[in-house]
């Protein structure tokens, strides 16, 4: 096998925002950015779902996510570690 067929995506950094599901977590990723007009800057947050086979992560948690193959129509993330807990 060549490297070019491994997922060499960079891990993402977030927090743990819901953990009611089975194995599966929904996490925030928080940014600035600046406005275009103006030049305030600008609170802007992607949600994602994870895969977490465990269930080792709760609410709050700082998390490492990897994007991987989609496992249901909105998990396309796994989980790597948890960074600090809560």
């Amino acid at each position: 096998m060549s490297d070019q067929n491994q997922n060499t995506a960079k891990p993402i950094l977030c927090n743990v925002t819901s953990d009611k599901m089975n194995k599966s977590r929904v996490a925030v990723i928080s940014r600035k950015v600046r406005d275009g007009q103006y030049g305030k800057f600008i609170r802007k947050s992607t949600r994602l779902m994870f895969h977490d086979e465990k269930n080792e992560s709760k609410i709050g948690d700082r998390v490492l996510v990897k994007p991987s193959r989609p496992k249901s129509a909105n998990k396309k993330f796994d989980l790597v570690s948890i960074v600090e807990k809560a």
